[in-house]
């Protein structure tokens, strides 16, 4: 688990799939196990306070983000929110009201962030990938890394599945944002950054 500080009032959190897992929770069930989703936001806001000295006492909006790569993006922020006005999808306010007063939105996202440490490693990923999976993508340069961002459309989830596995082996799943790529980052190739890395660069194996 990873937190954030984003401003004074709000905080990011990235949870993998092997965090949640190690807390009993399936990516499937994630909304269905009330009682485990308590204990795993009571324990996100101590480390939170641990950490960053975030103080949940009060009203929170709460955006959740689940994306097939990187796990589970959580957007805590501190809110004056009018209990009546209704909540987004996702958990009904009567359900954590004992436990924290705040308003869920939940979102599923098929953005793939991938980061590698060095351009060398997306060489090598890009060149395993390339003729059998098809996901166009851009590559960008962010706090020291190699980005590649994809929103793979209409893609079968299996393979999509597997096309995750093989950039994990060179990279691991980002946190970061499309809006923070776009406007921190630096584009290098804007699109079919596989296709494109493959024609001009070599693997070191070859």
């Amino acid at each position: 688990m990873k937190i954030e500080r984003i401003s004074q009032d709000k905080i990011r959190i990235f949870l993998t799939f092997d965090d949640l897992s190690e807390r009993g929770i399936k990516r499937d069930d994630l909304w269905r196990e009330m009682s485990k989703l308590q204990e795993l936001f009571a324990e996100m806001m101590d480390q939170a306070y641990t950490e960053l000295g975030f103080d949940a006492t009060g009203p929170l909006a709460v955006e959740v983000f689940a994306m097939p790569a990187q796990g589970m993006v959580v957007i805590v922020t501190r809110t004056q929110w009018n209990h009546a006005s209704g909540h987004g999808d996702g958990i009904e306010d009567d359900e954590l009201d004992d436990v924290y007063e705040m308003e869920v939105t939940l979102e599923e996202s098929d953005t793939i962030v991938f980061a590698f440490r060095d351009f060398e490693d997306f060489i090598e990923a890009a060149h395993t990938v390339h003729g059998n999976f098809t996901v166009p993508g851009a590559l960008y340069q962010y706090n020291g890394q190699w980005i590649f961002h994809a929103e793979p459309a209409n893609t079968d989830p299996q393979r999509l599945q597997a096309f995750i596995a093989i950039m994990a082996e060179y990279g691991e799943a980002a946190s970061v944002t499309t809006a923070v790529l776009e406007e921190y980052g630096k584009c290098i190739i804007a699109e079919d950054a596989i296709d494109v890395t493959c024609t001009h660069f070599s693997p070191r194996r070859a």
